[in-house]
């Protein structure tokens, strides 16, 4: 899962597992794994629509942790890589910030988060439904919030409002609601804050 999740395009591909795999191989073991509850599953859109589980595509998903700290044990990180803010850290911290944001806002949602690609490469790490609005979510672990792929969602689809999950302060500004990563939890409540 580690290796899956450090990689730029986060879909999870048999052959990294092992040269060669394919999904009949390991297929038992990962619906295993998702029904004793030590992973998610999360499918990708081909289209935002409601209900979100009328668009799913079941060839392409991205596997996460539970817990953000089983992904660390998995991964053999050492926990002083966070207070030390170490260079090589610096892209498996992505994976750790998606994973603890899942982590924070699954059980706040009835429906499962999903992600969503463009063909020209865009994706946007979450598609929330919530009520009968559809949210893309951005989540960014470093200073640097630029939300490319979020935009493009945005102008594509015209969403009420993008979500950016990040280190910056808690801001409403041209259609996109920024929430601290540490108050990813609460994101059921800021959304319905903005909608009023």
């Amino acid at each position: 899962i580690p290796s899956q999740l450090a990689r730029e395009n986060k879909k999870f591909i048999y052959s990294v597992v092992k040269e060669g795999a394919r999904a009949r191989e390991y297929e038992d073991a990962l619906i295993w794994l998702n029904n004793a509850g030590m992973v998610y599953k999360i499918y990708r859109i081909t289209k935002p629509g409601l209900p979100l589980s009328a668009y799913y595509d079941l060839s392409a998903f991205k596997l996460y942790t539970v817990d953000v700290g089983l992904l660390r044990m998995l991964s053999r990180l050492d926990p002083s890589a966070f207070k030390e803010g170490n260079r090589l850290f610096t892209e498996f911290k992505g994976a750790l910030a998606e994973n603890f944001a899942l982590q924070s806002i699954i059980t706040r949602f009835d429906v499962l988060p999903r992600y969503w690609t463009s063909k020209a490469k865009a994706e946007v790490d979450f598609i929330l439904q919530h009520d009968n609005d559809i949210y893309p979510v951005e989540v960014k672990s470093s200073e640097n919030v630029k939300s490319r792929s979020l935009r493009i969602y945005i102008n594509q689809y015209k969403p009420r409002f993008g979500i950016r999950l990040s280190l910056r302060n808690l801001k409403y500004d041209n259609g996109i609601l920024n929430i601290p990563l540490f108050l990813a939890g609460y994101i059921d409540k800021f959304i319905s804050l903005v909608k009023q």
